[in-house]
């Protein structure tokens, strides 16, 4: 097995395990974190009535669902996962929903066989950074994109524009060390920082009116600040640093103090108030 297919392997056995687990149980407060991210994302794909709309990477549904009822009862919305347990959540969510118009399939698009030139648009938040062999992926999705299609998806920024990456990252590593370094171009959160990198896998996979810019906006997490370090320290670059190390209770739980303390500054009457910065990309299949 190569190592496009060892991450690819790699990607669905995370997702389909604990951290999948993790993200399904932290649904509500994932969603509501991350809404002024999903109004972007949308805001940037303009998904319009009757279209036909490919979601990668689309997890538990937050973003089809939205991308439904865009397109309304005369369009169509496909959510594809590499993971089931996130899926079969989505299938929930969209069912309670009431919209019919949202469907999902559990693959990894990267390679998966989408009919060809049919949808008019893909969109994505935070689901395209994981591809072992992005130009291939991207070409792959070219592929089942109409003449003209539309790509735009959003990932994270550098992680010193993020301190929701940052802190917990910096309060593990002065716990536990610092984990080997390892290539910051593979598959993770953090892989498609670079813009121009980005730009260029886009137009090397075919695409034109390709476009890269920075956005600032805020994550707004649910809960006073000591629920929002529990949940810093739960995702993200902590957990992995914690795992490396086979870090106990007692590292967590300082961890989890160490990030409290450095979220006093974003603490606010409304809440804990978070600046982020991501990457948002747009591109169209000639």
């Amino acid at each position: 097995m190569h190592g496009d297919s060892e991450a690819n392997a790699a990607q669905a056995e995370y997702w389909n395990s604990e951290p999948g687990r993790t993200w399904i149980d932290m649904e509500s407060a994932l969603d509501a974190s991350m809404a002024a991210i999903l109004d972007l994302v949308i805001a940037r794909a303009d998904p319009r009535p009757g279209e036909h709309v490919l979601d990668i990477g689309c997890g538990t549904g937050a973003s089809t669902l939205r991308a439904a009822a865009a397109v309304g009862g005369g369009g169509r919305v496909l959510g594809a996962d590499i993971s089931g347990l996130l899926l079969a959540r989505a299938r929930a969510r969209a069912r309670e929903a009431r919209l019919e118009n949202a469907s999902f399939e559990v693959c990894d698009a990267q390679v998966h066989d989408f009919p060809p030139a049919v949808f008019d648009l893909m969109l994505s938040r935070f689901g395209v950074m994981f591809f072992g062999e992005p130009v291939a992926a991207f070409r792959n999705i070219a592929r089942a994109l109409r003449p003209g299609g539309r790509m735009a998806f959003i990932c994270w920024a550098a992680a010193e524009r993020n301190p929701w990456f940052a802190i917990p990252l910096e309060a593990a590593v002065g716990r536990l060390g610092r984990p080997p370094a390892a290539d910051p171009n593979a598959p993770g959160p953090l892989a498609f920082r670079d813009r121009e990198r980005v730009a260029d896998l886009l137009r090397s996979a075919g695409l034109e009116k390709v476009t890269a810019r920075e956005e600032a906006t805020v994550l707004t997490p649910p809960g006073n600040r000591r629920q929002v370090a529990a949940m810093a320290v739960r995702l993200g670059p902590a957990t992995r640093v914690v795992r490396h190390f086979d870090g106990t209770d007692a590292d967590r739980a300082a961890i989890e103090e160490e990030v409290f303390a450095r979220l006093e500054p974003y603490a606010t009457g409304q809440g804990v108030r978070i600046p982020a910065a991501v990457n948002v990309f747009a591109a169209v299949r000639g």
